[in-house]
């Protein structure tokens, strides 16, 4: 094991960046998708884009846009817009991708296996040191370069390899057990896809990734675009206001 894997994650935090005022959480929310939409820019050739076109790739409003970029400083020129590269560099400082993060997935059923799987956590710095379940059917299988261990190994893993970011991927009747040893251990971040709400430290970050729920919102607007629908008089031949196509 290298002297940086058994580092614990309070020391390899990097030096503190000079002083200014708080990133509003929506802003940060949305630096990923300028990120991914500045990197596709990249890909096709492109040098720089106005903050118009960038906000039309991200899917936001152009005014939107340039006052989120406003919280991490112009970067943009009148006249000639932003500086593709550049502004990869610097969205990529802001979310901290310059460096290598630790990662322990807890849960390898189904889903888990396909977060092990995922190829884009390591292209964006995000390293999966570590694959835990409870389940002795599972233990000891390979997935990938890694071998699935004992979830009673958290702690060690958690010390070994420095890890700083947790992923909970377990049934929801676990996820909090599993949360507060993570938290215990010294994790500080926590990437929660059990269907639970997580009960932690105020030091603690947890985002919460709930598929059912994403899927519940599209039903929403699928049915409101039903009703819409039927009220234009378009769809008389549709099904009645309120109800659920089979």
């Amino acid at each position: 094991m290298t002297q940086q894997g058994a580092r614990s994650c309070a020391a390899q935090a990097l030096p503190a960046a000079r002083p200014r005022a708080q990133v509003p959480d929506a802003t940060v929310a949305r630096l990923p998708v300028y990120l991914r939409a500045l990197r596709a820019l990249a890909d096709d050739g492109r040098t720089t884009v106005s903050s118009a076109a960038l906000a039309a790739a991200a899917g936001v409003a152009s005014a939107q846009l340039r006052r989120d970029l406003s919280h991490l400083g112009s970067y943009g020129t009148r006249g000639v817009g932003y500086e593709v590269q550049e502004l990869v560099l610097h969205i990529s400082r802001e979310l901290g991708l310059g460096r290598r993060w630790p990662v322990v997935l807890v849960g390898v059923g189904n889903l888990g296996l396909a977060l092990a799987g995922y190829a884009g956590f390591d292209e964006r710095g995000f390293t999966i040191d570590a694959l835990l379940d409870v389940d002795e059917t599972r233990i000891g299988q390979h997935v990938g370069d890694q071998v699935v261990r004992h979830v009673d190994e958290l702690e060690d893993v958690v010390r070994s390899f420095g890890v700083c970011i947790g992923v909970i991927a377990t049934p929801g009747t676990a996820a909090q057990d599993v949360c507060d040893r993570m938290v215990g251990a010294g994790v500080r971040s926590i990437l929660n896809f059990a269907p639970v709400v997580l009960r932690v430290p105020p030091q603690v970050d947890v985002r919460k990734v709930d598929l059912s729920n994403e899927l519940q919102i599209l039903s929403f607007r699928e049915h409101r675009k039903t009703g819409l629908h039927l009220v234009d008089g378009s769809g008389a031949d549709g099904p009645p206001a309120g109800t659920v196509p089979a």
